[in-house]
């Protein structure tokens, strides 16, 4: 899933709501900037009923995903934090946080740390995301809530954020072993999941080519969304999963970023730089079925797909949601073009005759 920027002069931040497209979700968000580059988050429950709310990969988690993008004029400025899978079945109480009746909670990250804003200059600023949540002594998933906010206009301190760019990259790079971890069990489960990756790519590919499903999947039968979708699974079949553990990316099955756990399944690096964009496949991702043909299910495949299109190889894209109920069925064709289980599901979709 994926992290934040901000700079000094967001003065009309705080004014970015979320937006519940259902109207199933009391939350509201919003978020203000503290400093050059800090970013506050204030995520409020306006109804009567205290809310657990999903922290794994949301922007209360600590994990360095993805909470504001950044452009500067036409050009978007990279992501490099992480892009999480997180599976919501048998999730642990520490998965959760609990924000009472008219409570507001907040959480403030570094947003220069996962975003080059050394340009300095005029920024670009928005949010997107998604919030899952459960009822209260319940660790089973209700429902989410889609949020959006206004673009906004900043000027950066560029230097200063450079100097929390670089600090935050250098400690990650320490983490990441030089060659492939897997043991000679674990790569033949990879092996074999790579493969059947590769069949649920090429199906797909030729399912959009012809037009199939892409208005339920992708909001729209555009010659531009065909391209596009058919472009994303001709380079997962044909470069990320077609060399097995030895593809594009380097791919690790122990966690070298020290972020499995509470539901997380499986990350990306998408651009910690172009030579160095790895995924990782948590310990959960091995209990998974090798395939399965139950419909907005996932097994193996389906997270490896998912994971793919982070890779900036392929398209770079966003965990605006994830799962059917909610997202594919809330979100907007740019929206749907830019998150990456959209694509895993349409491939399920594809496989399983959905």
């Amino acid at each position: 899933m994926k992290a934040a920027a901000i700079v000094s002069c967001l003065t009309g931040l705080a004014n970015a709501a979320a937006i519940n497209t259902k109207g199933e979700s009391p939350l509201v968000v919003e978020i203000a900037q503290v400093g050059n580059s800090e970013v506050r988050a204030s995520i409020t429950n306006t109804g009567n009923a205290a809310l657990r709310v999903l922290r794994t990969g949301s922007i209360l988690d600590s994990v360095p995903v993805e909470k504001v993008r950044v452009s500067q004029g036409a050009e978007a400025v990279p992501f490099t934090g992480v892009r999480l899978y997180v599976h919501t079945n048998n999730l642990q109480n520490e998965a959760f946080q609990t924000i009472g009746a008219k409570e507001t909670v907040e959480v403030s990250w570094d947003a220069a740390q996962f975003h080059d804003l050394s340009a300095g200059g005029d920024f670009n600023i928005s949010t997107v995301g998604s919030l899952r949540y459960a009822e209260e002594g319940s660790n089973k998933i209700a429902g989410q809530v889609v949020y959006g906010s206004n673009v906004l206009q900043a000027k950066v301190d560029g230097v200063q954020a450079a100097k929390v760019h670089s600090t935050y990259h250098a400690q990650m790079a320490k983490r990441v072993p030089i060659q492939n971890d897997c043991s000679s069990s674990q790569k033949t489960t990879v092996n074999a999941a790579l493969g059947v990756a590769r069949t649920y790519s090429q199906q797909a590919r030729s399912a959009a080519s012809a037009g199939t499903k892409l208005q339920e999947y992708f909001k729209s039968t555009s010659t531009t969304t065909k391209n596009t979708v058919v472009d994303v699974f001709n380079k997962i079949a044909t470069t990320v999963v077609n060399s097995g553990t030895s593809g594009s990316a380097k791919l690790y099955c122990s966690d070298v970023g020290n972020f499995c756990g509470n539901g997380i399944v499986a990350y990306t690096q998408p651009a910690f730089s172009a030579t160095q964009e790895y995924i990782v496949l948590c310990p959960y991702w091995f209990q998974f079925p090798a395939r399965n043909n139950i419909c907005h299910d996932a097994d193996q495949p389906y997270v490896l797909i998912h994971e793919a299109t982070h890779l900036i190889a392929v398209k770079g894209t966003d965990d605006v949601c994830y799962g059917y109920n909610g997202c594919v069925t809330s979100i907007n064709n740019a929206q749907s073009l830019n998150n990456a289980d959209s694509y895993a599901l349409f491939a399920n979709a594809i496989y399983a005759n959905c």
